[in-house]
């Protein structure tokens, strides 16, 4: 990679940039390369609200709808990174899509709802109202990100990061098994959902390792399709209602209303913070890519703008049925196979997935995979998540107080995960409060350092 100019000077670009920010590929090229960026998001974007579908038992149509929501908030986040309305939008070619940081907390906050006696409709309404609610913070921040950065260290990020990966693993591997339905017809953990889950994975492990790149950034969608085809052969995928489906359907806004639960906001304040400090880093690594500066005043401009269209893209998708949105990091390795870093690129890919979320279709066939199909994929990306948490860890000093926040930060978050009813005999705002393993680890490592003595440890 070439060093990066300083402010007013032509920039430098790597040397196997093609197209640069600002540059328009041909057209049959353009429609190419955005491809392979809907490609290498799809399976992201799709997963959360299909795996939140399927915890809180939902009904097909529910999740066909939610799965269609996501990838119409993912174009309409993706246009508005890429375009720049005013000071909102990096400029880049950034992608947004649905963020996994907030797949347990949401799960944990309807679940309690409906075991209180509310409806799933309701239950989803509140999620979206403290999502909204939440979907303020980046935006808020954005002008601040420099502040913002230094006191969310990489030890405070890198728990979290694991947090998520961990706490996530047994989502995972109940799908593999199943699902929550097979926990009831008695097929859970049957050899062939294990036989389904195994043949995903498989697949995935031996494309990810393959000397061809753009069969390693294809390798996760590639064995989604192996596995989907083996299941609809075997007579396990029911596509006969899709029949039914609309051609075409159009978003209703606010169509499971909205509510709001005060204790719950406060973890997911949290969670609107750590992922907007994940995007800085999404957006550096493609400005880098892209040729553009990762110092001085252009590369600020671009952080904010960024930040601030995570929020508004998080805000849209709250009142239009989907759930927080991030920029997402696949487009990075798109963009290093391909050598095109046009943002004119990522409005492509926008417009494509908003193409895809007014077809109920492609929900219906999302909707249709087996969960364990389904589940051998999640487990990897669930672990990949971990790894990548332990990654950032491996980068910070591990002196006594860094290796001290990390020991009580992951105990308390892996344990409220794993033993929820440690938090039985407290207040319902406690209970709420702390129900999330990633919140409640998280916000032990950012209060524990920023109160213990010593130097705080940076990478």
């Amino acid at each position: 990679m070439e060093s990066h100019s300083i402010a007013g000077t032509p920039e430098l670009r790597p040397a196997d940039l093609i197209y640069g920010v600002e540059d328009k590929p041909p057209l049959r090229l353009s429609l190419l390369v955005a491809l392979q960026h809907v490609l290498a998001v799809f399976v992201g974007i799709v997963t959360p609200p299909l795996l939140i579908s399927r915890a809180l038992h939902l009904t097909e149509a529910d999740g066909i709808f939610l799965v269609s929501m996501a990838l119409l908030v993912s174009g309409i986040g993706t246009v508005l990174q890429t375009q720049r309305v005013g000071p909102i939008g990096s400029g880049l070619l950034s992608i947004q899509g649905t963020s996994f940081v907030f797949l347990g907390p949401i799960i944990s906050l309807a679940s309690s709802l409906i075991a209180a006696g509310s409806s799933s409709q309701h239950s989803l309404g509140v999620v979206f109202g403290v999502c909204l609610a939440g979907s303020l913070i980046p935006i808020i921040i954005g002008p601040f990100i420099r502040l913002a950065a230094k006191i969310i260290t990489p030890l405070v990020t890198g728990v979290v990061v694991t947090l998520i990966g961990l706490t996530l693993v047994e989502v995972g591997i109940t799908t593999l098994a199943g699902g929550f339905e097979a926990k009831h017809n008695g097929t859970f953990g049957s050899a062939e959902n294990l036989g389904f889950a195994a043949l995903v994975i498989a697949l995935i492990v031996a494309l990810n390792n393959s000397r061809r790149e753009w069969l390693r950034m294809t390798s996760v969608v590639a064995g989604l399709a192996g596995g989907f085809v083996v299941a609809l052969v075997a007579g396990k995928v029911a596509l006969t209602d899709l029949h039914s489906l609309p051609w075409l359907a159009l978003p209703t806004p606010l169509h499971y209303g909205l509510g709001f639960h005060l204790t719950s906001l406060v973890p997911f304040m949290f969670l609107y913070v750590i992922t907007a400090i994940e995007s800085i880093g999404d957006i550096t690594a493609t400005s880098a890519l892209s040729g553009e500066p990762i110092a001085g005043p252009t590369y600020f401009n671009r952080l904010r703008g960024g930040v601030m269209a995570d929020g508004v893209s998080s805000f849209i998708a709250a009142l239009f049925n989907s759930f927080p949105s991030t920029t997402f990091a696949q487009n990075n390795g798109v963009i290093q196979l391909t050598g095109v870093g046009s943002r004119h690129i990522g409005t492509l890919v926008g417009a494509l997935l908003i193409v895809l979320g007014l077809f109920p279709v492609v929900g219906g066939v999302v909707e249709a995979m087996p969960p364990a199909v389904l589940g051998g994929a999640t487990l990897i990306m669930f672990g990949t998540v971990a790894v990548a948490g332990i990654k950032i860890l491996s980068g910070v000093h591990m002196d006594r107080r860094s290796s001290t926040i990390a020991a009580v930060s992951l105990g308390l978050g892996l344990g409220v995960t794993f033993v929820p009813d440690t938090l039985a005999a407290m207040p319902p705002f406690v209970r709420d409060m702390f129900s999330s393993g990633i919140a409640t680890g998280g916000m032990c490592a950012l209060l524990l350092n920023a109160l213990l003595p010593g130097r705080r440890a940076v990478s």
